[in-house]
């Protein structure tokens, strides 16, 4: 109790300290970033005044043994030293590729500049103790610096997945739990519908010695029939329905016969279906569920008055029940969105139906069920697609 009632202070708090467990960590590899720069830029300022040394003395045949180990010490950088002159005077780690004409080596110059200010060679003259300029030195970045570079959009992403893992694994989570209340409520629903179908199958009894006309029970034993078919649904939700062999054809007559004798008589229905009996495996609570959705889905996109037409189409292997009506119709961004559990076109409703219908059809049947065609202001016409055994 006491964590459910500060549960959004304490997803602030997570949320607020991972920001700034984050930022630390950008910053300091942004500290350490500039750190190794700053040692690299005074590695070369080191190289630069080498190469300067060893100008200034190649002449005389004296050079410092120091300043040669310094030039011939592994580097990793490009180099490029332009002389005085304007032209090129040595290199290092340079393919030939940017040397073979005066446009490549100035788009090579100018990406070294990009990524370090040059550096001026230049030395003091002992005879005459003026400055004498012999060149710059530009350089890039060390492989190890490039690197280093993608290093916090690599962190990032890192955190980014992590988080996403978290996210789903959470609202996983939750979808779960719902779906056990869920799957609770509804068996509780059906237990509790139980209780008065028993006492209403004993009035039907007794209604039968009371010279009541045949009809009138007869129409009530349908409809406690249809109750105990609910009930079943009902404590069947969250357990893997058994599918049984079972004819088709005579599933859809009879779900369809149920629904046109308790609908509008401003409905046309139409039935078209084979002759021949056709077998799946089926689960005849749950299909009845499903025309029973999308035939009462049909009728109110009609508003209750239209044309509904059911078709069953044997093919090969698999068998197409189509359900068409004259309603309002779908745009094609609806096609697929109006199976989202609580999407739904109508002005009431929780918009579970043709959600429930999918599930029902596509994990439990191993079939399919889509918006075959529709047009605003003539129809819709759904199709499912099971296989035949």
């Amino acid at each position: 109790m006491l964590f459910s009632k500060y549960r959004n202070l304490t997803r602030y708090i997570i949320v607020a300290a991972s920001f700034v467990i984050i930022s630390l960590i950008l910053w300091n590899t942004f500290v350490f970033f500039q750190h190794f720069k700053e040692e690299q830029r005074q590695k070369m300022d080191i190289w630069a005044l080498a190469q300067t040394e060893f100008q200034k003395n190649m002449l005389e045949d004296d050079v410092n043994p120091m300043v040669s180990r310094v030039l011939i010490s592994k580097n990793d950088n490009q180099i490029v030293v332009i002389n005085a002159e304007g032209a090129i005077g040595l290199t290092n780690n340079v393919e030939e590729r940017y040397l073979k004409n005066d446009a490549s080596t100035k788009r090579l110059i100018a990406n070294l500049e990009a990524e370090n200010k040059p550096i001026e060679l230049s030395y003091i003259d002992p005879k005459t103790n003026q400055k004498i300029n012999d060149g710059y030195l530009y350089y890039g970045n060390s492989p190890l610096i490039n690197k280093l570079k993608y290093y916090p959009l690599a962190l990032l992403l890192i955190i980014i997945l992590f988080g996403a893992v978290a996210y789903f694994f959470y609202r996983s989570t939750k979808i779960a739990t719902q779906n056990k209340l869920w799957s609770g409520m509804a068996k509780e629903t059906a237990h509790q519908i139980g209780t008065p179908l028993s006492s209403l199958i004993g009035w039907t009894e007794i209604l039968k010695t009371e010279q009541v006309n045949p009809e009138y029970i007869l129409e009530i034993e349908k409809d406690i029939s249809r109750l105990q078919t609910i009930t079943e649904r009902f404590s069947k939700i969250g357990s893997l329905p058994k599918l049984e062999k079972a004819d088709i054809v005579a599933e859809t007559l009879e779900s369809y016969d149920y629904l046109k004798t308790r609908s509008s008589k401003l409905i046309e229905f139409e039935i078209s279906v084979p002759e021949n009996p056709i077998y799946v495996k089926l689960n005849k609570q749950l299909f009845s569920w499903t025309i029973e959705n999308l035939v009462k889905n049909a009728i109110d996109a009609m508003r209750g008055k239209g044309k509904l037409v059911i078709t069953i189409t044997q093919l090969e292997d698999n068998v197409k029940i189509t359900i068409t009506d004259t309603g309002k119709g779908l745009i094609r961004s609806q096609f697929n969105r109006i199976f989202d559990p609580g999407f739904t076109t109508k002005k009431r409703g929780w918009g579970l139906g043709l959600s429930l219908a999918k599930r029902i059809i596509e994990e439990f049947h191993n079939g399919k069920i889509y918006v075959l065609e529709s047009e605003i202001d003539k129809g819709t016409s759904m199709q499912i697609l099971l296989k035949t055994t």
